[in-house]
């Protein structure tokens, strides 16, 4: 009997005394991996498309976060840079993938 059979409809009724089994015993493990795709895997991914989005999105008067905290206000946007305004007129150039949201997001609005 091979491996395959065995694990789908368990061991023969005549033959060793296996209770149930077979793809019964596979199913908590495939609840646990759907509950953990539909909880985790799926809600990173949707986080993670949005991020993209908005980066593609950026233009000249937005005002944003950086990964590092900097708050900032677009002067121009490049192919994978940005560059921003921070306090008192500096200027910073910064990766495109360094910009996390926009200040509205976090009630800043000004």
């Amino acid at each position: 009997m091979n491996i395959l059979s065995l694990l789908l409809f368990g061991p023969p009724a005549g033959g060793e005394g296996g209770e149930g089994g077979g793809l019964m015993s596979f199913l908590p493990l495939i609840l646990i991996m759907v509950v953990f795709y539909f909880f985790f895997i799926r809600p990173q991914m949707k986080k993670a498309k949005d991020q993209r989005k908005y980066r593609e999105a950026l233009k000249k008067g937005d005002k944003i976060i950086t990964l590092g905290g900097i708050h900032g206000k677009v002067l121009d946007v490049k192919e994978t840079a940005v560059l921003i305004e921070v306090v008192d007129g500096n200027k910073l150039l910064i990766e495109k993938s360094a910009v996390v949201m926009d200040s509205a997001q976090v009630g800043m609005n000004k």
